[in-house]
């Protein structure tokens, strides 16, 4: 796959403080279509929170998706995350393998949508 054809895809990161916040973003992110996988990773954070410096464990989400979907999964997100103010956001793919960019494309559209 080249850069073009990698340029729909995204990789859209947030975090949360528990497994079980993780798992529920992450689920119902995947059974929704919005996102195609959603990878769960233990991350040590460092951040100014109201006018102190915090360093606590988290859980980083990625989800991989596209930007289609991007404006239904950043919304889904604020509304579902249980933090104040989550941070959402995303990074443009460079570039993918054509079988996997097929494999997600297919996996987030749904059963009635074309091929």
């Amino acid at each position: 796959m080249t850069a073009a054809d990698a340029s729909e895809l995204l990789a859209v990161f947030t975090t949360v403080a528990t497994r079980e916040q993780a798992d529920a973003l992450a689920r119902g992110a995947v059974a929704q279509r919005l996102a195609a996988c959603v990878q769960v990773e233990p991350i040590h954070s460092t951040y100014r929170w109201q006018g102190e410096v915090v360093h606590e464990p988290e859980l980083r989400l990625v989800f991989k998706t596209n930007q289609a979907n991007y404006p239904s999964l950043e919304a889904w997100l604020l509304a579902s995350h249980p933090y104040d103010v989550p941070a959402v956001f995303a990074l443009p793919v460079a570039a993918a393998s054509s079988g996997y960019a097929a494999w997600l494309a297919a996996s987030m559209n749904h059963p009635t949508d074309a091929a």
